[in-house]
């Protein structure tokens, strides 16, 4: 009574099941529409044998590319969790250093023969932080912070670290030639706007000043631990830039001598002459000012 069985007028049919373990894998539906009886005990005993054959080959196959689906899935879990894994270690180290410890599991220290080094501080962070909560303190510094990474990052500078209210950062490793003192300087003077922003949007004046010191010369830097890797630098240029920030004023942009000359053609600077900076003796200082091309086109 099935329609297409009539309209093709068929004189032989035949169905086989292909059983793999009593599981119907597929049907074989022949029809021959010319003769009656085309599919004798013999030929059906080989169909059926022939049947079992691709039941298993269904099944085979079927497992192979369910296999291969499974494996696909993993290989790409696997590679997204390597990319978490390694975004993270970049959170942690410079790019360069990163790759040398995946490849070698240790990383050897290194010198720079000029590096510009920023500190920069909250200023009577002590005193006003008792008067937040927590969480107000937290979310401050977050905010801020957040802020500095996203200036020094449009400046090709690293970020080394923060130690509680204290950020610092440097131009000129682990490449070289990403060195520019004058970049730093830009870096920290968007800093200081960003502050004075933040200061004037809150409607509880709850923002902190900020003080700001710049220092270039040689160091050393590396990766210290085995646990908790810290990309770290040393030497007189890190206690020298720490000085420079201990010696700033609030929202003020403090550079040494060293500093002042590679960017004093862009910035106009005050010398505040000789200044005693703990275990240091006197050091020369400047106050950035404003760019000398803005200064012209004030003037014209």
């Amino acid at each position: 009574n099935d329609k297409f069985i009539k309209s093709h007028e068929c004189k032989s049919i035949l169905c086989i099941p292909l059983l793999n373990m009593g599981k119907i894998q597929a049907v074989i539906y022949l029809s021959n529409d010319l003769t009656y009886g085309a599919f004798t005990e013999k030929r059906v005993g080989l169909l059926k044998l022939l049947a079992g054959q691709m039941a298993i080959s269904i099944e085979n196959a079927l497992f192979y590319s369910e296999l291969e689906h499974k494996v696909e899935e993993r290989t790409n879990e696997l590679r997204i969790e390597k990319k978490k894994s390694d975004d993270l270690l970049l959170n942690i180290l410079p790019e360069d250093v990163a790759n040398e410890l995946k490849q070698t599991g240790h990383t050897r220290p290194r010198s720079y023969e000029v590096a510009t080094v920023m500190f920069t501080d909250f200023e009577n962070f002590t005193s006003k932080s008792e008067k937040l909560s927590p969480e107000e303190l937290v979310t401050i510094i977050d905010t801020c912070f957040k802020k500095f990474d996203e200036i020094i990052s449009k400046y090709n500078i690293e970020k080394i670290k923060t130690i509680g209210d204290a950020y610092l950062c440097v131009s000129g490793l682990p490449d070289t030639h990403s060195h520019s003192a004058i970049q730093v300087v830009d870096a920290a003077v968007e800093i200081v706007n960003a502050i004075k922003e933040f200061r004037e949007s809150a409607n509880n004046n709850s923002y902190f000043d900020i003080r700001i010191g710049i220092h270039t010369g040689p160091l050393v830097a590396g990766v210290v631990g085995n646990k908790k890797f810290a990309f770290d630098i040393w030497g007189d240029t890190v206690n020298t830039a720490s000085r420079m920030e201990q010696n700033s004023e609030a929202n003020k942009i403090n550079i040494s001598q060293s500093t002042y000359e590679l960017i004093k053609n862009k910035y106009q600077c005050t010398f505040r002459g000789k200044r005693a900076a703990k275990n240091k003796g006197m050091i020369e200082m400047y106050f950035v000012n404003e760019q000398i091309e803005d200064i012209a086109n004030v003037h014209s």
